[in-house]
């Protein structure tokens, strides 16, 4: 495949900017919440700018994941909530993260991998365009004494790069626009949705890192995948940042300097940081000048939509007397979390006070696993009805949504509750848009 079609993919784009001494990134909205999505593409709309968004392996797979929804679904999905505020689907970048065995780790290799091959088939069929390979992770036969090897990680991912392939050139036959995928390869990965209590978090060895690349490169020379390394783009590390229920580890380029630099001798690749939610705009910055030029974001997305929900809550409770009359948003997100505890159970710890705490305000958000259940989306919808066309006082708005109120006040922010919760949103998507633009100003959107 030649140069120029290599090029349509905008995510090679940055690998040849920052060849050039560009610090160019990309932000990766991973979500699968209709509010986040819709405020990530509103404000990308403003820029014109490409966006991308992504499901990971648990989200979305051939069974639904707990979304329900395989990668087909969730990419109409997306599309539908673009073509409803007119974004146009060109510029959205679809990404499978952690595509691989990760949802099948109870099984057998056979069947693990089985499962993770028409995994990533459905992605690359649907017309993903960044996939990451993900094989780092124990299935139920392997040694549970001893770490998985270099060449174990990278024979198992170059498997589920020969199903990709396939894949993509089938569906190139039936649509020559199609858009060639790149990928993202590594195993340095935190635990989905932020780390563990008093777990230690170490920068990547730069020796490691270059032995995972050294291992792919003899795999993929193996499998006779040489020729597809150029698709390979990024390489997933743990860069110095991570976060729990209620700690951020901050970046500290100086910790991570030896990892950067050891990234000069691969000027084909960039860093793909995961766990990058609540870091300051500066530091998203410094990462990505010093090579993390993917930033994985999450939690911190519904995590904004939730304070802000809340907030409307008790904006809520100001202006409705009678209280059989108000959403009760707040206890209805708590009700359907202590009746459902699967998915925090593992994650919050601590008296049943501190547990309740976790699930409302936890960094980690797992809040977010319960926001398509019928009885809170009723609770939003209502909520949504109570506030809408409502005059709030603005010093009530200021009391508890001061940055909104801002906003509202310079009037480029109208006091619909929807509009006022994607805003939350836009202010996250603000300081990766600072730390991934080059010359960028937060203030000039702001006027």
């Amino acid at each position: 495949m030649g140069d120029k079609e290599m090029t349509k993919n905008p995510m090679m784009n940055l690998i040849a900017l920052r060849r050039e001494g560009i610090p160019a990134g990309i932000p990766s909205y991973c979500t699968a919440n209709e509010i986040v999505i819709e405020g990530v593409l509103e404000q990308a709309k403003r820029f014109g700018d490409s966006v991308l968004i992504e499901a990971t392996s648990n989200q979305v797979n051939q069974f639904g994941g707990y979304t329900g929804m395989k990668p087909a679904d969730y990419r109409d999905y997306v599309w539908r909530i673009a073509d409803r505020i007119g974004f146009d689907r060109a510029k959205i970048i679809l990404a499978g993260d952690h595509l691989g065995p990760q949802p099948f780790q109870g099984q057998p290799e056979a069947e693990a991998m089985a499962n993770a091959e028409e995994m990533v088939r459905q992605y690359a069929a649907a017309g993903y365009t960044k996939i990451h390979l993900d094989t780092s992770m124990r299935v139920a036969d392997d040694d549970r004494k001893e770490p998985l090897s270099d060449y174990t990680v990278a024979s198992r991912g170059a498997r589920l790069m020969h199903v990709a392939e396939a894949a993509w050139e089938e569906l190139h036959r039936k649509d020559p626009s199609a858009v060639h995928p790149v990928y993202i390869i590594g195993s340095e990965v935190p635990i989905p949705g932020g780390a563990q209590e008093k777990e230690e978090m170490q920068v990547t060895d730069p020796d490691a890192f270059a032995a995972t690349v050294k291992a792919y490169k003899e795999v993929f020379a193996r499998e006779g995948l040489s020729d597809k390394w150029q698709y390979v783009i990024a390489v997933v590390v743990q860069p110095g940042v991570e976060f729990g229920d209620a700690d951020v580890h901050m970046y500290d380029r100086s910790d991570a300097k030896a990892l950067c630099k050891r990234l000069k001798d691969f000027p084909e690749l960039m860093f793909e940081g995961h766990s990058t939610d609540y870091q300051s705009p500066t530091a998203l910055r410094q990462m990505v000048e010093d090579g993390v030029g993917i930033l994985k974001v999450g939690p911190a997305l519904t995590f904004a939509a939730r304070e802000a929900l809340f907030a409307l809550c008790h904006i809520e409770a100001e202006l409705i007397d009678e209280p059989e009359k108000r959403s009760h948003y707040i206890e209805v997100v708590e009700q359907v979390m202590t009746e459902n505890p699967k998915n925090w159970q593992k994650y919050y710890h601590g008296t049943p006070k501190e547990q309740a705490l976790k699930r409302a305000y936890s960094y980690s958000d797992r809040s977010r696993y319960y926001m398509v259940d019928p009885r809170i989306e009723a609770a939003m919808a209502k909520l949504f009805s109570n506030l809408e066309g409502r005059d709030i006082p603005m010093g009530l708005l200021h009391q508890y949504m001061p940055l909104q109120y801002i906003g509202v006040r310079d009037g480029r922010l109208s006091l619909s509750p929807r509009a006022l919760v994607k805003d939350a949103v836009r202010i996250i998507c603000e300081d990766y848009n600072y730390a991934t633009r080059p010359h960028y100003m937060a203030a000039s959107v702001l006027v």
